[in-house]
Order: structure tokens, then sequence, then C-alpha cells
């Protein structure tokens, strides 16, 4: 995908992910199939190759990057939509070099690449610390304040039941590429509720916007840092407090998510060649507060991606400088 692709992929995000997914699989076959002279690039070393996840921070973390890797660096680079399940293989297979923020979702494809086969290392923090839960308008909690907590939400079914959800509360979710034990939760918890997908990250924004701007009580499974949180007063539900090992095993998960520091992943060979690209990356460390107002710009101004990344980098010297690698 081009600049001017990446750009529009705000737009775009209501196809189904799986439709998201299969074309990024075809992609990864694609490419495996050409630069059989060098199986780790396709193209020069000067070449780059960073998958974006179909959520507004991993775009805008992606657009930063290529600003910088483009125009202080003198490489290319080239970007592309994928699910978070297949930029690991992607990384495997060497037709991608970096994952610029993971949300260790996917602990068994880490746990395989990372540990078992030894093609992908362990980048570092993003900086940004993510979580995921449940989250109903505050509007909803000040009348029904039992909805604070999972508890309360038995009682509750009938207020966010839905055509989709038949007799049952609806937990309304996002892409159902997103790695989320809410199934799990629910029926370990013994909750009359169903999870009914939007389809992608857009397409949930639009839901939760619609029943909030009429005032209608939804529950959601949503996250942090998210740019709507400035404009959607919500609060979370309590889910039973983490033990240790309680979401070790996903069937058996009862247990509220964890706060997660987001991280990096490179392909190991990309690594090893430490370039002034693996370097930069390395180094790549921004706050949540840094990076929600690119996703600000993005989405609530309705900046293209890379004139929002631009003014970024134009307006934060003083930080980018010191991701800069050092002149030999």
């Amino acid at each position: 995908m081009d600049a001017a692709q990446l750009a529009t992929a705000r737009t775009r995000r209501l196809r189904r992910a799986a439709v998201a997914g299969a074309g990024a699989l075809a992609l990864v076959a694609g490419l495996s199939a050409c630069g059989k002279a060098d199986p780790y690039y396709s193209g020069s070393a000067k070449t780059v190759t960073l998958p974006v996840a179909s959520w507004a921070g991993s775009e805008a973390n992606v657009a930063v990057a290529k600003q910088l890797l483009e125009k202080k660096l003198g490489y290319r680079v080239k970007t592309t939509q994928m699910d978070e399940p297949v930029m690991f293989d992607a990384l495997n297979s060497g037709k991608a070099d970096a994952i610029m923020e993971d949300w260790r979702g996917v602990p068994k494809k880490e746990k395989k690449y990372v540990q078992q086969k030894k093609t992908v290392n362990y980048g570092g923090e993003l900086g940004v610390t993510g979580h995921i839960g449940w989250f109903v308008p505050t509007y909803y909690v000040k009348k029904h304040p039992e909805a604070r907590t999972w508890k309360g939400l038995s009682k509750l079914k009938n207020d966010f039941r839905t055509p989709e959800s038949g007799n049952k509360g609806q937990l309304l979710e996002g892409s159902p590429s997103y790695s989320t034990y809410d199934k799990e939760i629910i029926k370990n918890l013994g909750l009359p509720y169903k999870t009914v997908y939007a389809g992608s990250e857009a397409a949930q924004i639009k839901e939760m916007q619609k029943n909030y701007a009429a005032h209608k009580p939804f529950i959601t499974y949503w996250w942090t840092p998210q740019w709507l949180n400035s404009k959607l007063d919500l609060t979370e539900v309590k889910l039973p407090k983490r033990t240790k090992g309680c979401d070790a095993v996903q069937s058996k998960v009862d247990c509220a998510y964890p706060y997660t520091p987001l991280a990096k992943f490179f392909n190991a060979k990309f690594e090893k060649r430490n370039t002034d690209a693996v370097k930069f990356l390395k180094k790549f460390h921004w706050s949540t507060k840094q990076q929600t107002k690119v996703v600000e710009w993005m989405t609530i101004d309705k900046m293209d991606t890379d004139e929002a990344a631009a003014k970024w980098v134009e307006e934060n010297k003083g930080i980018w400088q010191k991701w800069m690698p050092k002149k030999k």
C-alpha cells in the first residue's frame, strides 16, 4: 500500500476484517514468490517494510516512523495493512521488518517465532501503555450504579438487548480479528450476554457515537488510549481482579484485562544488520499523549495521515532527534 492508499485507509475500514486478513495473507504469499536471490529483501537494503494494524494508533506510529525514515535517513518505506496474527507471520517470513505496536495478543505466535524459531526478536517498548476493558456510558452508570461492576450486569441485560443479541444483552465488539477473551469471560462468569461484532474500529465507533448521541444504554469492548475517549464520557466495568495465570488458558479466562506496555518486534535478520533504520526504530519511543495528538489530528481534525505525521515531526524536533542514530 503506497502513501496515498494509507492516507485513505480510515475511510475503508468498514470492510470485514476477514477480507482484510485474506488480502494481507495474499500479499504475504505473493511477496514470498519474488526476490529469490535474496530471501530476506525483495528490494534494496534501503527499503523498510512496516505493517499497519487496523486501528488509528498503529497508523500514527507507522506514519511518523515513515516520515523520519524517508525524510531524515534516506530510506524508502513500504506499508501494508495487516491483522495482528498476520503481522507475526510476515515478520517470520521476512516480508515485513518491524511491528511498531503490538498488544501481546497472540502469545502462541510470539512464543513460536521469538522463543522457538528465533526468527523474530523483541524490539523494546513503544512507550504507550494499553488497556482493554468493558465500558458503558457514564450517563447510564449515574442512573444504574450497579453497572460499575460485572456482578450488576445480569439484572440489567434487558437494557442492552438488541435484535442481534436476542434475549441476551449485547456486548459490542469491533473487528473479529482483535484479540479478546470476551466470549470466555461471559461464559465463565455466567453472564447473560452475547458478543456482537461491528466489523471494524470505524464501524464500532460509529455505533458508539450513535447510541451516545441518543443517550441510549450500551456496553462495549473498548480500550485506552483511544482518541474517542476525549469525546465520550465512559466508565469501565470492573471485572474480577486479575490473579496469576488467570488468562493463561483462554477457555478459562474469568478476570480483567491487564495493563500492557505496547511492544515492538523485529524480523531477526533485519535487526542483525544493525542499520540506521534498525537503530532508529529501536529508539522510537513516545508517550500516550504524543501518539494521541497525531491520532486526533487524523481523526477529529480529518488531516491526511502523512500531513499529521509531518506536522508532529515539525513541532517535536527535540523528541525525535533523540531517536536518530549517532553519526560516525
